[in-house]
């Protein structure tokens, strides 16, 4: 064919470039091949006007573009609007590139990638900082409103800043704040019915069946119904065990699982001036931690009231504030063992006034106690541990000193050798002042312990082992 259409390819072959002052190609499809062309010149006649020659006689010849203008040497063959030419070669890419001239002994222009990044402007460079502060204030204020609605508006700050808590408000385990945390739930408030209505104190747990140790003086005279509270204010219905009246120690059981029973010390081992805390419901303020020392130790105590037993124990005197209500309250030591029951006070009132604390409590020993508790709750009743001798008063002679009025036959002193008339000095080297000291101090000790007497016949000073026996009742 000579038309340009390749009907074998299907497709086009390039198009002639028209000649100058043409006008635009069409955009849709011909009517036929060649419907847009000049007609061909008739053969001999030579070329048409606006036809190149020949060169091979069976298609035309395109004649060659200007130089410089589209289709020369240095341009591409296609023009610019060579995409809307209808015949193009269909199969020919979509996207025609037409590299631009360049002028002969000129630098082509720079292009600039778009993406590329490139260095920031002065003007960049400024608006970071302001943006960024405009930022920073907007957030400033918004916190600044939030806070002033949730705290008030205009509140005064109070206090400096905040500081390393110091260790002493750290509330260790071995601090007085931590003992006083481990002990307290296994305190409780002791209240008993009686005709004249209702007696309160304190206890503390002793086994984990729920056995309460107490004052004797806290259940005496009760109708034998008894009541705790417990550290978290809930109670429980009680009953008496037993009671020794002369150690002011009672036992009373209270039916509740997950009971959590104190740890016992030794009240041998205390020392004057050791740290200790009494816990208790004193004027029915529960769970009230007083902090002291331990002020004296074997302070012989003769308790009781006018025409009830007379109660007797050389007791641990501590400045501990100590008042109506603590009495049967454990008194624990630093390291939250108990070492005392909490039992009695002085106190400057005059008679039948009530009493306050002025600093002299004392606390039955816990070993004492604790003999005690366990025959209570073994044999329903205590044993009380007896000398064998019975001292009337202090001798009133320079070295003081008990003179014995009588001396049980086959009794503990008996059998040691003492005489009425001997003056009793000492027992375990404590001095002996008073009667009461003979009685008080020998009930400290366990039936079957032995303490060494030291004694006074005539002018000789002499010393004899007793061995100390609990009494026939």
């Amino acid at each position: 064919m000579t038309d340009g259409w390749d009907w074998r390819r299907g497709g086009e072959t390039p198009a002639p470039a028209r000649p100058p002052g043409a006008g635009a190609p069409s955009v849709g499809p011909p009517t036929m091949p060649g419907a847009d062309r000049p007609p061909l010149a008739p053969p001999g006649s030579g070329p048409a006007p606006g036809w190149p020659a020949s060169s091979g006689g069976s298609a035309p010849a395109w004649p060659a573009p200007a130089s410089g203008g589209p289709g020369s040497a240095d341009a591409s063959a296609w023009w610019s609007d060579a995409l809307a030419d209808p015949w193009r070669d269909p199969a020919a890419p979509t996207a025609v590139v037409v590299p631009g001239v360049v002028a002969p002994g000129a630098e082509p222009e720079p292009v600039t990638d778009p993406d590329a990044p490139g260095r920031p402007t002065l003007r960049h460079l400024l608006l970071i900082p302001v943006i960024t502060a405009l930022l920073a204030g907007t957030l400033g204020g918004a916190l600044g409103y939030a806070f002033a609605v949730r705290g008030g508006a205009g509140a005064a700050v109070l206090g400096a800043a905040p500081a390393e808590v110091p260790a002493l408000a750290q509330r260790k385990p071995e601090s007085l704040a931590g003992v006083a945390e481990r002990v307290l739930p296994s305190v409780v408030t002791v209240r008993v019915s009686s005709l004249g209505g209702t007696s309160e104190g304190s206890g503390f747990i002793a086994t984990t069946d729920g056995h309460v140790i107490t004052n004797d003086h806290v259940v005496a005279g009760g109708t034998g119904k008894a009541s705790v509270v417990f550290n978290d204010g809930s109670t429980a219905p009680a009953t008496i065990v037993g009671q020794d009246a002369e150690s002011d120690i009672a036992v009373i059981k209270v039916s509740r699982p997950g009971l959590r029973p104190v740890e016992f010390g030794d009240s041998d081992a205390l020392a004057v001036g050791d740290p200790v805390l009494a816990i208790g419901s004193p004027l029915s303020l529960a769970n009230t931690v007083t902090a002291g020392i331990v002020s004296a130790l074997d302070r012989t105590m003769q308790a009781g009231e006018p025409g009830g037993p007379v109660r007797y124990y050389a007791a641990i005197q501590t400045d501990a504030a100590v008042n109506h209500g603590n009495s049967g309250g454990p008194l624990v030591d630093g390291a939250g063992r108990v070492v005392g029951v909490n039992s009695t006070i002085k106190s400057l009132v005059a008679e039948g006034q009530e009493a306050g604390n002025i600093g002299l409590a004392f606390a039955i020993p816990i070993n004492q106690a604790k003999r005690v508790t366990q025959d209570i709750i073994g044999t329903g009743k205590a044993r009380r541990t007896v000398i064998g001798a019975r001292a009337d008063g202090p001798t009133g002679v320079v070295g003081g000193g008990l003179r014995l009025a009588e001396v049980e036959p086959s009794g503990p002193a008996d059998g040691a050798g003492l005489k009425v008339g001997d003056v009793i000095l000492k027992i375990n080297g404590r001095p002996m002042t008073e009667p009461t000291d003979l009685t008080a101090l020998v009930r400290k000790y366990a039936p079957g312990s032995v303490v060494t007497v030291e004694y006074r016949r005539g002018s000789a000073r002499q010393n004899t082992s007793v061995t100390l026996a609990a009494d026939a009742k």
